[in-house]
Formats: structure tokens, sequence, C-alpha cells
């Protein structure tokens, strides 16, 4: 077993390097460009939202309940649609220092419970591909799969979805990568 304290570079590290990757793969890279679709008619979908008393939330539309999922006017509602979520922020431009810093320490989060792994599965000293193979197993969990769940619950498109799993792929190889590197000899 190593001990998880032996394993602080390569999750500090794997973590700023899956930040720098994410932030040219999202900020230079044209492919998630088309993830989002621009509302019709955007102006008056927001001058009518403005009007309402939304907080901030996940609402969903038309609204079901266990209780009124086979009633005919919620089936009625649902046939004509939309049919959707909608996710409220609060208002105002996106605070982009605040979400780095959570997706930075969502990063070293996932660096951390991937050392907890491999520090109890992976022995000292352990050649490249056993290490690799472990971590990037469990980081592509975390950083991938966790992803299809959009698509099947959200409603995400399969393409921005299956995007996601690649970056987390992407995400994984390199923190794997890094664990291989420097993993306690």
């Amino acid at each position: 077993m190593v001990p998880l304290a032996a394993l602080w570079l390569p999750v500090v590290l794997s973590a700023v390097i899956v930040f720098v990757a994410s932030s040219i793969m999202h900020m230079l890279l044209p492919y998630h460009r088309s993830d989002y679709n621009r509302l019709p008619d955007e102006e008056k979908v927001l001058s009518a939202l403005r009007a309402m008393p939304l907080r901030r939330g996940h609402y969903i539309f038309p609204f079901a309940t266990h209780e009124n999922m086979k009633s005919p006017e919620l089936i009625e509602k649902q046939k004509q649609g939309p049919v959707g979520f909608l996710t409220i922020m609060p208002s105002g431009p996106p605070v982009m220092p605040k979400f780095l810093v959570q997706w930075f320490v969502f990063c070293l989060l996932i660096g951390f419970f991937v050392a907890y792994l491999a520090a109890h599965t992976v022995p000292l000293g352990a050649n490249y591909p056993a290490v690799f193979r472990v971590v990037g197993t469990a980081a592509f969990l975390a950083y991938g799969l966790a992803n299809l769940s959009n698509g099947i619950w959200r409603g995400h498109t399969w393409s921005a979805t299956i995007k996601e799993v690649i970056d987390g792929l992407i995400y994984a190889l390199l923190t794997a990568g890094t664990f291989g590197w420097l993993w306690p000899r």
C-alpha cells in the first residue's frame, strides 16, 4: 500500500494539467460551440421570464408529480409541447473566477479519490502501465461516464453528451499519465 500523503504531487499536478487542458479545449477548440442553441425570438422569451418571480434553481415543464403523471391534462400538455428543463442562474454576467475555482477544486477532488483508490490497489514501485490502467479507469468514471446521465435524464443532446465523455476521456488519460509518471518508486 502506498501512503496517500505520498501522492499529493500527482493529485495537485494532475488537477493543474486537467484545468489547463480543459481551458484550452473549451476556449480555443471549436467543437463545443454547437452544444447550445439560441432561443427563437429570445427577447420575447426573456421578457416573459423576467415577468415571473423565478428564483435560482431547476424547473421542469410541464410540471409533473407522481399524482398527476397519467392525468389527461398533463399528457395533453406534453403532447402539445414544449417539454423541457430550465435552469435559472443568478442575474448578471457569469462569475467566471468562481466557476473556474469550483472546477479546479472538482479536479482536485477527483485526483484525491483516484489517489485513494490507487494507493490501496497499486503497489509501491509499480510500473507505469499498472498505475495508468487503474488511475485512468477511475478518472474516466468520474470525468467521462458521469456525463452520460445528462443525456439520459436532463435532455442534453447526445452529440453534446458524447463530446463531454470524450473530454472526460482526455482528462482521464492526462490524470493517468501524471500518476504513472510520478508514482512513488
